[in-house]
């Protein structure tokens, strides 16, 4: 290696540091930039002009300053490299998809009040400090719009220092809006949440005061739709970030599954996958989130889907592979930590196709080891990029039984 190769970036590490030809992490540095003698940084071609006027500062992103072609290869080396540590190559890495800027549809920010203003946002990289955005290249701009006048609310509601959690979905109705540490007092400032709500057109606005959400508007019941088919949506339950990254992950699971046959949807959530890719089949879909399972069950009774819904606890009681080779393929789709004890009986089983969907390549590739030495091979990954500029990388693999 040449001093010059020493200094080169020639890739991103898992979080978001460019590391030069000698192992060194630089931050804020993309493949093809130099480190001079003086330490500094002299721009490649793959380094880019951040579009948001927040960036580095806000922890919302960490890869505003690398071109498409350089996040995309980031965004495929989280899955592969995870894999690599474990010692397995998929047969075929598929192009990863990149959810466009500002598609955004649920996000967390945190609220505080100092004296007569609110500052919202999110949380500046490394720090509790918060970042009040002026502006967001992720968020969808239905989200974004709402700051402004979620601002001028709180201000009014909020004790002195006062601090809240903001949860917020795009939802069929609009967006549903949930005020967490929120605990307005009297009738004003009920009204005044009433008035906002109304004026805002939101789908629904429900405030935690410690003890679980509590509605305070709601003119028609709010639901997401999937395959078609409206379901219950709890206040900020789980939903994939970008519809087009819903319908990317979609899309691997379907083209991987057989023609015909039963399938089961393992941590189904309110339903993407088994409604989403299962029309005109029986579905098994497992969930061990109660209000979950019964928003998808009542969803399928309506429209008379094939699907059984239960209301069971894959980590405690996973399905054996007695019960496994019932179907036709298995799709997973489990938390950030994957799901080692469902994988076990997985791996044991004689299922010729599973879909895992994974929000972790770390955890994914632990399981996958787990399948590979029970005699299944990776035929495929698709990483996907919901979480745009961040490090934050999902993917679908496909298994097939030898």
């Amino acid at each position: 290696m040449t001093d010059q190769d020493k200094d080169l970036i020639v890739r991103i590490a898992a979080k978001g540091d460019g590391v030069t030809g000698d192992g060194r992490h630089i931050p804020l540095a993309a493949p093809g930039d130099r480190i001079d003698a003086d330490g500094g940084v002299a721009f490649g071609p793959h380094h880019a002009d951040p579009p948001c006027a927040h960036f580095p500062a806000c922890g919302g992103c960490e890869l505003q300053h690398v071109d498409e072609e350089s996040y995309a290869g980031f965004v495929a080396m989280r899955v592969t490299g995870a894999l690599a540590g474990q010692g397995i190559a998929p047969d075929m890495v598929l192009p990863p998809h990149i959810s466009p800027p500002r598609t955004r549809r649920r996000a967390s920010l945190r609220a505080i009040r100092q004296g007569r203003q609110v500052a919202i946002g999110f949380a500046e990289a490394g720090s509790h400090r918060l970042i009040d955005l002026t502006m967001c290249e992720v968020l969808d701009a239905r989200l974004f719009a709402l700051l402004a006048p979620l601002r001028r609310l709180l201000a009014d509601i909020l004790p002195a220092k006062g601090a809240a959690h903001v949860r917020m979905s795009i939802v069929d109705q609009g967006i549903d809006l949930l005020l967490e540490g929120v605990a307005p007092q009297g009738l004003t400032a009920d009204e005044a949440l009433r008035d906002f709500a109304a004026v805002n057109r939101l789908a629904r606005l429900a405030i935690d005061q410690g003890d679980g959400p509590e509605t305070r508007w709601e003119p028609d019941p709010v639901t997401v739709s999937f395959g078609g088919v409206a379901v219950g949506f709890p206040p900020f339950a789980f939903l994939q970030a970008t519809p087009d990254g819903e319908a990317a992950l979609a899309q691997a699971v379907r083209a991987a599954l057989p023609p015909q046959g039963a399938i089961a949807d393992l941590f189904c959530g309110l339903g993407t996958f088994a409604l989403g890719v299962g029309e005109g089949r029986p579905v098994y879909a497992a969930e061990a989130a109660r209000d979950l399972i019964l928003s998808l069950k009542a969803a399928a009774g309506r429209t008379q889907r094939k699907l059984a819904a239960d209301h069971r606890d894959l980590f405690r009681r996973p399905l054996t592979p007695q019960e496994l080779e019932r179907f036709a393929a298995i799709i997973i789709d489990p938390p950030r930590a994957g799901a080692r004890e469902q994988v076990m009986q997985l791996a044991a089983a004689r299922v010729a196709t599973v879909a895992y969907v994974s929000c972790n390549p770390a955890s994914f590739a632990r399981d996958a080891a787990h399948m590979v030495a029970g005699g299944y091979r990776l035929e495929s990954v698709k990483p996907v990029g919901q979480f745009r500029w961040s490090t934050h990388v999902e993917l679908v693999g496909i298994f097939r039984r030898l």
